[in-house]
């Protein structure tokens, strides 16, 4: 695979799944379906996640294009560093940490500072302490089943062009998972079982867990208070508010990019585990047809997947930090910028350094 390759691919895609693919918080949920309707039995030590670092590609070829991306990811406020001190006149400082949500083995290693901060703190927060419990996303399916599923007779396969329905089946049947059978989910359910790599398919059908889920559940076990920032309805009714058409665009989007997926996810998985979040927006838009993010669906998304539910987090978040000694364990992407986690709760007054 050569440059040529891999650059028009993610043109193709990067105002669709690959702003989907970089919030990443919807996988907690969508993880759970794509295992329950899979049938794949491959073991996870029997396949390779594959891919390689696109900034790598970059580097040979255009290094002057990832010097100007270095430099726009250094503008970015808070956009260096997974951990972060919490301090607060009165009360023992809390933490918050950025994750990403994959079983990637390089992703639940934590640096010795993070491991230091969590095996110490109290109160271990991550974004829905429901993904605990793995039958949650049935039940909310059960109460309000139009968040993941189409409820006045529309199907998929009424909304996806026909000339690309093949695809799709095709898609699903290298999965385990046959269109029948998801024929009345919302569009970005179906999107996530495609996205998700082949490797962290296994990896969870053998039980692996997210590193959010990871640091949750072995918190558990050890006494340690566990709490939320957010319900899984709160999740699926962000991802459920965008319109249909964009969800669409995001299927077909993903299964243009194809054997290609791999590469991002191993680029971002890079960029996360060297704490460059700042990094990770410039490079993915930079790949995009006009080279910007000013789209009105992507405007949208940002709002309502990232801004919208920053402020939410940052809200729920501060009496938690007001009690002192939390761990508080979000999507790294959560953390940098103005609106970010990071910024919003140094608005609400408390002293914030990376560490």
């Amino acid at each position: 695979m050569n440059d040529k390759d891999i650059f028009p691919a993610l043109d193709r895609i990067a105002d669709g799944i690959l702003r989907l693919c970089l919030a990443l918080s919807w996988l907690l949920v969508a993880s759970f379906l794509a295992v329950a309707f899979s049938a794949t039995r491959i073991r996870a030590q029997e396949i390779g996640c594959g891919g390689h670092d696109l900034i790598a590609d970059m580097a040979k070829s255009d290094p002057a294009k990832l010097e100007a991306l270095r430099k726009e990811a250094a503008e970015t406020i808070n956009g260096k560093g997974l951990l972060w001190k919490i301090e607060k006149t009165g009360v023992k400082p809390s933490y918050l940490f950025g994750t990403m949500h994959l079983t990637d083995p390089r992703v639940l290693k934590l640096s010795e500072a993070a491991e230091t901060a969590y095996e110490g703190a109290d109160t271990i927060v991550i974004e829905t302490e429901e993904v605990l419990d793995p039958k949650a996303p049935m039940k909310v399916m059960a109460e309000t089943p139009d968040l993941m599923m189409f409820t006045d007779g529309t199907t998929l396969d009424k909304l996806i062009p026909k000339d690309k329905l093949e695809t799709v089946k095709t898609a699903l049947s290298e999965r385990g998972i046959s269109l029948a059978a998801v024929n009345r989910m919302q569009p970005w359910m179906l999107t996530s079982m495609l996205a998700m790599p082949a490797c962290e398919l296994a990896r969870k059908k053998e039980g692996k867990n997210f590193l959010d889920i990871k640091l949750a559940e072995e918190a558990r076990n050890h006494g340690k208070q566990i709490a939320g920032l957010e319900t899984i309805k709160d999740q699926l009714g962000a991802m459920a508010s965008l319109p249909t058409q964009f969800h669409i665009d995001g299927l077909i989007e993903t299964l243009t990019l194809g054997p290609k997926l791999p590469d991002v996810f191993e680029t971002m998985t890079v960029l996360y585990t060297q704490g460059d979040i700042g990094m990770i927006f410039p490079l993915m838009r930079s790949v995009s047809p006009d080279g910007t993010e000013s789209g009105q669906n992507y405007a949208e998304f940002e709002e309502k997947m990232i801004n919208t539910r920053n402020r939410t987090m940052a809200e729920r978040a501060a009496p938690i930090i007001d009690r002192g000694n939390a761990f508080v364990a979000v999507g790294a992407l959560h953390l940098p910028g103005e609106q970010g986690l990071v910024s919003l709760l140094k608005n609400k007054g408390y002293t914030i350094t990376a560490h």
